[in-house]
């Protein structure tokens, strides 16, 4: 581990101006090859180049200076925060970013070429790893899978050198579209207009005119209008305009590529949606090109180095004789372990230790576990018959099979124990038989074959974990990670041996040896046994395949499936999932016919075929068959699930895989799911279970996209600046904690001056947004900047639009608090959003940014123009106990924004958006809902912010649940969407049935629901652990349940809602009461 350093003795914050001084110069030690040691004092934010520089000139004086030779022939090397040696081969980096443990710097010798060395050094310095770690790894899976990934890349930014201006502007900054099915859709739109108001700007003036055009035009057809017009205004003689420029959406770096219809661009429907004129801006050609230029330099500076030094030929290789493999099928002795011994169990003195072993696939169990006999001692422990025999035949295990280890304390039964080091240790005891506890201590996990498809032998030592999930099977955890602790220094290590069965290798069989098996079952089975079921079976076969993915198979009804399995493909091709957890994967018969009908099944739709990458589906086929539906979706779908996709990962075995390389292709070919699929990974590097899977998939990306780095570099940049004031800040109310206001003014004003300094104004400056990568962020406004008085003290940052001159961005950057949850509820509400208006639903949600950027770190959009339902009602009311009960105040202040029509459709807006929220929050069992995580936008929008607690977790306070009611639904916002009439029935009639319609729409995809948080189970989020966490959905979806049954039990909850309206007000106000007493 990493040596602890608190922020107090920090000298890189220590020296920061929130610290109260700010020295120019930084003391530092210099260690020369030659042997020579120079201590000098240096500018903290000069560049390594620069420092360098200093050095030389220093140097001179000192002995043995002309052995030294030629300064670029060296670079610094120091030892970083994560207490790990860095090369600074990036010398364009300040010294006060690099951030060295010590201000200690040592100067070697470069010894490889410097392009390549950089491109390196910057990919670490990105990926927060840096790649000598992953060098270091005495793995020959991950050399493997890094020398493969190596000439994919180089073969990749090959062909990017190949592609023209225009190919590049599409894969780069292409515009988001409408799915075509909903731009025939009225989509909220109430029939789309024939004829759209545009107001084009024109690149480098202060000009712009609005043009009336046809919603079904191309972007080329209108682009010709407007140049028509700027010609007539700006150039006597008629020019020839064609291909000379394209246009782009005037607030970010999206540009209309393609012939689409007007109407089918988001942008373009967004603006529509909003009542607002499409602002464009026409853009010269000689501008793209000078962008296209500096990216393809970029590549060429390492791709053409390399080409330009072809390596020699290689020797003719000597023709070896193929390897004689046996395989596994012609193995039929038992499989056996030998336990040879345990080390670091950290069990009491008294009691047994046990090992019990079992062989998984995916979460089924292949036969029965079987356990160790038990052994004493504090620490080290033998086991007297240390080999373990399964019943199960090494010819039958499936390829994907894992091999699960739990190590648990057997002890006496007590009455209550005094104490226990463990203070969750009762959480997991398992009472065995009368008189016997037994307590869990460690975990691990390991695939039996490996990623050649090797059966395993010899020794081999397995690191374990400490920490166990809330549910076991049979006090196993095989949905467990099959990666070993790396922290190897503490943890309990598992010693096992892996006998030989044959004097050769043991494989498993090639895919077409599968089908030749199956092919031979075929010939020699008779023909009625492939069978086709009677009409009884028939509807026996659709109820069960009708059943959520939740619902349990009893043996008798996958008996049925897999031997009706033809009639499946032909009338059921959707239940395949359900047909693969019905084969007996430990009969290499059953795989072997299975594997033969996959390959004539017809293709599932992209939404069906995600449930097939879920822990219970391992098999390598399966999850390819998978990933070959996947890539029918267009890129805006890959967006829309893109974080299941990247947790999925967890659960594949083996580092190349084909949902890594689909992943990566797709990221190579679209910058933006490039730029998410790049945060997302890097957000959870930190995770020892990942963060070698993680590191290599993200060291891919970037080699194979180049002229990205830069652009994701200045991002982690500006992150790391935005930490460290928010360390700082929290630092100096810890100090003046006693008076608070005075504290306040001193942090806020040090906020301002750190903000202001030439290190942090330029790191945090001119950078694409994490949160959308076509916003450019220009600079800060420094002065509209604050941090918010929650316990992490956010950071409330705002920008200027460096592409639309007047327009700011907020940004809050949390730091100490984990947005993953956020991240999943808000993308959930996007789908829905999504699937509202495929059905003709436009609900007018509001699913605004977040992204989480590291270990609890991250950013989330600030909705322009909107405020919250407390500072609304308080903005009213005097008193905050009664300002809960103000009704009127809601009304009053959207009355204060719009009048006339606007007010109209405000009031719309009101009641569209409240009625999606009400479903949405109802569904997902969103809880600790009050008036400061409820917002109004002044067009009306009303929206819920801060998802801490889901799928049912609701405060409580004393024992007592604090929230009685499913969803929100108060008498002042009943009041808004009557427009202040109380007898206006009919308005309210509406609302009702826009959230019963919400509702239905949502059970029709309960399943893809259900998937979606299936696929987040191994992330970590605190109320996402079990699949009982996932039965909430299938409760307030009422699956399995007709649709009047549902439509039923939903009114029955929105008419308590209504009845208990008060208590929500209550609970408003004591939250009121409570705010007003703290500020």
């Amino acid at each position: 581990m990493p040596p602890a350093m608190t922020d107090l003795l920090d000298i890189w914050a220590a020296h920061s101006p929130l610290a109260g001084h700010a020295p120019d110069q930084i003391t530092v030690d210099f260690l020369l090859p030659t042997g020579i040691y120079i201590q000098m004092d240096v500018p903290r934010e000069a560049t390594i180049q620069h420092i360098k520089l200093l050095l030389w000139k220093q140097a001179q004086y000192f002995p043995l200076f002309p052995s030294l030779g030629e300064m670029e022939s060296h670079m610094f090397e120091c030892v970083n925060q994560a207490a790990v040696h860095e090369e600074l081969e990036d010398e364009t980096r300040r010294l006060c970013d690099v951030r060295p443990f010590l201000p200690v710097l040592k100067l070697v010798t470069r010894n490889c070429g410097r392009a390549e060395r950089l491109l390196d050094s910057k990919i670490g310095v990105l990926i927060g790893k840096g790649l000598h770690e992953l060098d270091a790894i005495n793995d020959q899976e991950v050399k493997d899978f890094r020398s493969k990934m190596f000439r994919l890349s180089e073969e990749k930014m090959q062909r990017m050198q190949m592609m023209t201006c225009n190919e590049w502007l599409q894969a780069c900054f292409s515009p988001q579209l409408e799915p075509a099915a909903l731009t025939t859709t009225t989509d909220g739109l109430n029939d789309p207009p024939a004829e759209l108001k545009v107001i084009i700007h024109f690149d480098q003036s202060q000009d712009s005119t609005s043009l009336k055009v046809s919603s079904s035009w191309t972007p080329s057809e209108l682009m010709e209008m407007a140049v028509k017009k700027w010609l007539i205004t700006h150039a006597p003689e008629e020019e020839e305009w064609s291909g000379q420029y394209v246009l782009r959406v005037s607030h970010c770096l999206e540009f209309l590529c393609g012939d689409h219809p007007l109407i089918q661009y988001k942008y373009i429907r967004t603006c529509l949606q909003a009542k607002e004129p499409p602002h464009l801006t026409l853009v010269h050609t000689s501008t793209i090109k000078e962008m296209f230029d500096k990216e393809m330099s970029a590549i060429s500076a390492v791709v053409s180095r390399k080409s330009s030094n072809p390596p020699l030929p290689l020797p003719p290789k000597r023709r070896v004789p193929t390897q004689v493999h046996t395989c596994v099928w012609d193995v039929s002795s038992s499989f056996r372990i030998v336990l040879v011994k345990g080390s670091k169990v950290n069990a009491e003195e008294s009691a047994k230790v046990q090992v019990r072993a079992g062989l998984f696939h995916g979460t089924e169990l292949l036969c029965k576990p079987v356990v160790s006999s038990e052994t004493s001692g504090r620490s080290e422990h033998t086991w007297r018959d240390n080999a373990l025999e399964f019943e199960i035949s090494i010819s039958d295990l499936p390829r994907m099979t894992r091999l699960c280890f739990a190590i648990y304390a057997v002890m006496d039964k007590v009455k209550k124990q005094k104490s226990t080091k463990n203070p969750h240790i009762n959480k997991y005891q398992t009472i065995r038989k009368a008189g016997k506890v037994h307590y869990p201590i460690a975990w691990v996990n390991t695939m039996v074959f490996d990623y050649k498809g090797q059966l395993k032998t010899g020794d081999i030592i397995l690191h374990c974990w400490s920490s166990f999930p809330d549910e076991l099977e049979e006090m196993l955890n095989p949905i467990g990670t099959i990666q070993t602790n790396p922290y190897t220094e503490n943890a309990t290590a598992l010693h096992i041996h892996f006998p030989e069965y044959s004097p050769f290798p043991i494989v498993f069989p090639p895919f077409d040896k599968i089908l030749e098996k199956a092919a031979q079952l075929a010939r020699a089975s008779d023909s009625m046994s492939i069978g086709r079921g009677g009409k009884k079976f028939h509807i026996e076969l659709k109820e069960i395949m009708e059943r959520d993915p939740l619902s349990q198979l009893c043996e008798n009804e996958k008996d049925l499936i897999w031997t009706l399995r033809h009639d499946c493909r032909e009338n059921f091709p959707q239940s395949l999932p359900k047909l693969l957890l019905s084969v007996k994967w430990s009969k290499h018969d059953d795989m072997a016919q299975l594997q033969a009908l996959l390959q004539i099944w017809p293709k599932l739709c992209p939404r069906d075929a995600l449930e097939l990458l879920d822990f219970n589906y391992p098999d390598q086929y399966v999850r390819e068959y998978a990933v070959g539906c996947l890539r029918d979706m267009s890129d805006e779908e890959l967006s829309q699930y893109l974080l299941q996709l990247v947790q999925v990962l967890r659960y594949e075995p083996y580092y190349d895989c084909a949902l890594t390389h689909f992943l990566l292709e797709r990221a190579e070919r679209n910058r933006k799911i490039g730029h998410f699929l790049f945060w997302h990974l890097r957000s959870e590097i930190h995770m020892p279970a990942v963060s070698v899977q993680f590191s290599l998939i993200l060291e891919a990306y970037c080699r194979g996209s180049i002229p990205h780095i830069e652009v994701l570099k200045k991002q982690v940049e500006a992150l790391t600046k935005l930490k460290s004031v928010n360390e700082l800040i929290k630092l100096g109310t810890l100090k003046n904690a006693r008076s608070k206001t005075k504290e306040a003014m001193l942090t806020k004003e040090a906020m301002i001056t750190c903000l202001r300094q030439s290190g942090y104004s330029e790191a945090l400056s001119d950078l694409s947004s994490p949160l959308n990568p076509s916003v450019l962020l220009s600079d800060i406004s420094v002065e509209k900047c604050r941090y918010m008085d929650s316990k992490m003290k956010p950071l409330w940052i705002v920008y200027s639009n460096k592409l639309l001159n007047g327009d700011t961005l907020g940004i809050i950057f949390k730091n100490g608090d984990d947005l993953r949850q956020d991240m999943l509820t808000l993308q959930i509400l996007r789908l829905m959003d999504l699937l509202w208006k495929e059905e003709n639903l436009d609900l007018r949600i509001v699913p605004y940014g977040c992204l989480a950027t590291g270990d609890r770190a991250g950013l989330i959009e600030v909705v322009s123009s909107a405020d919250t339902i407390a500072n609304i009602q308080l903005t009213n009311s005097n008193v905050a106990a009664t300002a809960a009960f103000n009704k009127d105040a809601l009304l009053n202040w959207l009355k204060e924004r719009n009048s006339g029509d606007a007010l109209d459709r405000a009031i719309e807006e009101f009641t569209l958006s409240c009625a999606g929220y009400c479903v949405a929050t109802y569904v997902l069992g969103i809880g600790d809902r009050h008036s400061d995580n409820i917002m109004v936008r002044s067009t009306g929008q009303l929206f819920h912010i801060d998802f801490g607690h889901i799928l049912g977790n609701f405060k409580s306070k004393f024992g007592i649940k604090r929230e009685r009611v499913p969803f929100i639904l108060t008498h002042d916002f009943i009041h808004v969407i009557q427009q202040g009439k109380t007898g206006n029935t009919e308005k309210f009639g509406s609302f009702r049935q826009y959230c019963e319609d919400a509702y239905l729409i949502l059970r029709k995809n309960g399943n893809l629901f259900i998937t979606l948080f299936a696929l987040m189970l191994t992330a970590g989020l605190p109320e996402l652990t079990s699949v009982k966490d996932i039965q909430y959905l299938k409760d307030s979806l009422a699956l399995g349940k007709t649709d009047d049954e549902a439509l039923k039990q939903f009114r029955q909850k929105f008419d308590e809602a209504l009845r208990e309206s008060w208590t929500t007000k209550v609970n408003w106000m004591a939250h009121n009461v409570a705010k007003d007493n703290r500020s």
